[in-house]
């Protein structure tokens, strides 16, 4: 069966467990995915049950598909996602991104926990991304390109869309919450990185280092959804000072984050429903 054949098989058994049509797809990160529990009228479809999805094996990642309304706006949501230390590949990873698009979505709302370069971050910092670098040694494009999909070399250079970037901006402020932007750098992980490795990647001109997202931006790029990125910074990567880290921390920090993140998002949603 061919990658297309799997995106059509897996969005017509998604389409026999509910009638909504999403507009924005949702990926909830590390300890994020509590936003899932407010979608309404929802459906939930565990990824064990779904076809030719990958499982999340990552504590924070609770692995289930919930579509539904919020803020009034039809959304296809991701609570927990896949990663490339986990084993499968960066094509396997963004499959999710492809079934959203054949479900009729045109929007992605990804998000993530990261560890901030920048010394003006803050732990619970949410960080508009306004690029990226794809240091995890992989593309999800590699390989033969079905043009049904998109492109065979998609344009990169507004990864995030600007107005949604703007939209967002917009909405932490009538909230009251402070956001900052920045460049977010992927590396593939499991390890955290080395003081010198965070040295190197903030000197690239990154603000922010995670284990996800890219793959996942490179895919909407392709078949041409829009992008906006959200991180929360859970702790200071600073190489010069930087401290053990736990997963356990990581989650705990993006827990305490959850009230402005979802503050966010929902006002995000309610701006662009129409």
């Amino acid at each position: 069966m061919s990658f297309v054949q799997k995106i059509q098989e897996t969005a017509s058994y998604i389409r026999s467990r509910t009638a909504l049509a999403p507009r924005v797809g949702l990926i909830l990160g590390s300890g994020l995915g509590v936003l899932a529990d407010e979608i309404q009228n929802a459906t939930v479809i565990d990824f064990e049950e779904i076809p030719n999805f990958p499982v999340s094996t990552v504590e924070g990642h609770a692995g289930k598909l919930v579509i539904g309304t919020l803020e009034g706006c039809p959304v296809v949501a991701m609570k927990g996602r896949f990663h490339f230390y986990e084993g499968y590949s960066q094509k396997e990873i963004t499959f999710p991104v492809y079934v959203m698009k054949e479900l009729g979505c045109d929007t992605l709302v990804v998000t993530n926990a990261c560890g901030g370069m920048n010394r003006n971050f803050q732990p619970g910092d949410l960080m508009l991304i306004t690029d990226h670098i794809n240091f995890t040694g992989g593309n999800p494009l590699i390989g033969a390109n079905d043009p049904r999909l998109g492109a065979r070399f998609p344009d990169m250079s507004q990864a995030y869309n600007k107005e949604l970037i703007a939209t967002a901006e917009k909405v932490a402020e009538k909230n009251g919450i402070q956001v900052q932007k920045g460049v977010y750098v992927a590396i593939s992980g499991p390890a955290y990185c080395t003081p010198s490795e965070l040295i190197m990647l903030r000197n690239f001109g990154a603000d922010a280092v995670g284990m996800s997202t890219v793959p996942e931006v490179i895919a909407a790029n392709h078949t041409g959804l829009k992008v906006l990125g959200i991180s929360c910074v859970t702790d200071l990567a600073i190489g010069e000072e930087l401290e053990p880290l736990t997963h356990e921390q990581v989650v705990e920090v993006a827990n305490r984050t959850r009230p402005k993140f979802i503050s966010l998002v929902k006002g995000f949603l309610s701006e662009v429903r129409s």
